[in-house]
């Protein structure tokens, strides 16, 4: 039995600390951090080098279209996959493909590349890379943890990535002052801790066996059927879709850190850390204390925050503004985030885990890299500031359309 001063120790520890004695929790959870950091250091490597070689938005936005097309085209493959294989193989196997690709990016550069296709054709494969990690990672979360554990470990997790989000972009602007060379290097070594740490985690979910033929095609469309069918889901995964879609500003961040904020590749890792430093606040209070009621309405508060900071950051000329109002979308989107991710996990039978979780990365992800390239186009039609706060507007529609479109949304009383 244990000591009643160790079990008052333990009822004083926050939730998402005591999950960190699952060896098998922290190790999945560091993996996520460091594939987080080699990320967004990737994305202010990428975003920098694209821009000072084309000096066009529109570049930018080919960099989200690049990443997005593959991942969209294999994301319900990936579903699929990650419901029939070992979710444990497929996350060591993706962070392999991630560190090549960081590797073959490190000799574009060392090799003096004055054209952004070679850069595009590596950020292809990323996203490709990513269509099988995704699902398989949200999906092996809920097996390492018990359900009770469920909306804590998804706070705690997020929490830990948000803060990754804020050094990574930082670090990486940092290093950039080197040359986009050292940073490459440094993201090989991320994605290969990732692929060791995975590689240990001892949990393994049960398999499923595939039927054949047209079984499996059947198979693999269940994911959209079951989110179609689930009017609660639905609306809250595309209602993130839309949202980041019209109001995602970060695409554009080289161009007000370059030309608008004139900041340099520093002041550009600050603003991209920015989001995060909100999300990871919001985080960390959500794995002490998570959301337990009125989900639905906290849900559309924070998207609504997120548009409403996103004008403000597209209007300002001030670096310390910029910086506060990213702060304030980071914290807004962290809410919708959470209450989406804790729905989804709770309401979906694990034999079909990954393939909901696919759909669910599929509209995440044409709302991240699908935005890039919206952005993109729309700078170029209307130019940068406009095009911002055009987003940030679209947002708000999208939130009221929303709460007329789907009242049940509005109405989730638990996340339990």
């Amino acid at each position: 039995s244990v000591p009643p001063a160790r079990r008052r120790l333990n009822a004083l520890a926050p939730r998402g600390f005591q999950l960190l004695r699952n060896g098998d929790f922290a190790r999945f959870t560091f993996g996520r951090v460091c594939t987080t950091i080699g990320w967004q250091m990737l994305a202010v490597a990428v975003g920098w080098q694209v821009y000072s070689l084309t000096r066009d938005p529109l570049a930018l936005g080919y960099v989200g279209l690049c990443e997005f097309l593959p991942f969209f085209t294999l994301i319900l493959a990936g579903g699929h996959t990650a419901d029939h294989a070992n979710r444990r193989v497929i996350l060591v196997s993706m962070a392999c493909v991630e560190a090549a690709c960081a590797a073959a990016l490190l000799w574009f550069s060392l090799a003096g590349i004055t054209r952004p296709w070679p850069i595009y054709v590596a950020t292809a494969v990323f996203g490709a890379s990513r269509a099988f990690w995704a699902p398989a990672m949200q999906a092996y979360l809920v097996n390492i943890v018990s359900r009770e554990q469920v909306a804590s470990a998804v706070a705690f997790d997020s929490t830990l990535r948000q803060i990754a989000v804020v050094g990574g972009p930082a670090l990486g602007g940092v290093l950039y002052l080197w040359g986009p060379q050292l940073v490459y290097a440094l993201l090989c070594v991320l994605f290969l801790a990732t692929a060791a740490l995975t590689f240990f985690i001892r949990t393994v979910p049960p398999r499923r066996t595939s039927a054949g033929g047209a079984g499996r095609v059947h198979e693999l469309f269940e994911g959209i059927r079951f989110v179609i069918g689930n009017r609660t889901v639905l609306g809250c995964i595309s209602l993130d879709l839309f949202a980041v879609l019209f109001g995602g500003a970060v695409a554009l961040l080289p161009i007000y850190a370059a030309d608008i904020l004139h900041v340099g590749p520093i002041g550009l890792g600050v603003l991209r850390s920015s989001p995060a430093i909100g999300a990871a606040i919001v985080g960390a209070t959500l794995a002490m204390r998570p959301i337990r009621h009125h989900a639905g309405v906290w849900l559309f508060g924070g998207v609504t925050l997120f548009g409403l900071a996103t004008i403000v950051f597209g209007l300002s000329t001030t670096f310390w503004l910029s910086m506060a109002a990213l702060v304030l979308a980071g914290a807004g989107d962290m809410i919708s985030v959470f209450v989406r991710l804790t729905l989804t996990q709770l309401t979906t039978p694990d034999a079909i885990r990954g393939r909901v979780s696919a759909v669910s990365s599929m509209f995440i992800g044409a709302s991240n890299e699908l935005g890039a390239f919206e952005s993109g186009v729309t700078a170029r039609w209307f130019g940068t500031v406009p095009s911002v706060v055009i987003g940030g507007g679209a947002t708000l529609v999208v939130v009221a359309g929303w709460v007329l479109l789907f009242p049940q949304l509005r109405r989730v009383p638990t996340l339990k």
